[in-house]
């Protein structure tokens, strides 16, 4: 199948712009073009690529070229790199990251990739167990996931253990906890979640009462606002030690069963593609999560 390069160019930023006139626009040709473009990669693909609603929507067959496209263009950017031509401001790479990776170990490291690199890059925040997702879509070169095995077209390699402990404000502690932690008092103490899609607090529980509660929820979406509500007395929840550390020290919070922390191993997936900004970037990421993460 030949899909020309400026095809597959106008497809990303098709999807980049989440629009034909978007695209048109950032390309400097017109709607017109763009359509025709569009059309004749699906007839050569035999399948419908976009939907044509609003925002854009790729479809399944969509996905594989727009990774395609996404490999082109990294490939295109590190030629023009080794020949000094490369735009002002480097190439632009997305990275999927977990919130509490980016709250605690990640920011420090992407910002010592991009002077290490010059390139410029897209953080997405995504669940840790769902962020292979975008790089099946090709919406990602890169992500920090919970998942061992490698999404088809990448490579995956073992960062670290994330430990996860419980804690609460000792004020929290003493008003719930003052007879110590079993399935009754955790029956009516209020705990913290990240959303709909966090395990970690059930997993904890099942862990240490062997029984299946179900306490009263507050959800805070955000993971610097969820260790602060945690430390202010809304609820108990499960931080990584990266980030409860100081507090539990200082006595701002207090570990409610040491012994049983939840260890999450992480793992980074890249595509599998010979680029040197890539494999800079993997090898920073690396020795960042080695020395935050042991």
């Amino acid at each position: 199948m030949d899909l020309p390069v400026e095809h597959l160019s106008t497809f990303a930023a098709i999807v980049e712009e989440r629009s034909f006139e978007g695209a048109a626009r950032r390309l400097h040709i017109t709607p017109s073009a763009v359509s025709q473009r569009v059309r004749a990669m699906e007839q050569r693909v035999g399948a419908v690529l976009l939907r044509r609603s609003r925002p854009i929507e790729v479809t399944e067959a969509g996905t594989a070229v727009l990774r395609a496209a996404r490999q082109v263009e990294r490939i295109a950017g590190d030629v023009a790199a080794e020949l000094g031509q490369e735009p002002a401001g480097g190439s632009l790479i997305p990275i999927v990251v977990n919130a509490d990776s980016l709250a605690t170990w990640f920011v420090p490291a992407i910002a010592r990739a991009a002077r290490e690199t010059g390139a410029r890059f897209e953080v997405i925040r995504a669940d840790e167990t769902l962020s292979t997702d975008h790089l099946r879509r090709g919406a990602a070169m890169a992500a920090v996931t919970a998942t061992r095995e490698p999404v088809p077209g990448c490579t995956a390699a073992r960062l670290g253990v994330d430990r996860y402990r419980a804690v609460a404000s000792p004020r929290f502690a003493a008003l719930h906890f003052a007879g110590g932690l079993s399935a009754e008092t955790v029956r009516t103490a209020p705990m913290v979640e990240f959303d709909r899609q966090d395990v970690f607090q059930q997993r904890f529980l099942r862990r240490v009462t062997r029984a299946d509660v179900s306490p009263p929820r507050h959800y805070v979406p955000s993971s610097a606002e969820f260790a602060l509500a945690v430390e202010l007395g809304m609820g108990w929840g499960m931080l990584p030690a990266l980030q409860c550390a100081e507090a539990l020290a200082d006595g701002r919070l207090v570990e409610l069963a040491p012994g049983s922390a939840i260890d999450l191993p992480l793992y980074w997936q890249r595509w599998r593609l010979r680029s040197p900004v890539l494999d800079a970037l993997s090898s920073v990421i690396a020795e960042e999560a080695a020395a935050a993460l042991g």
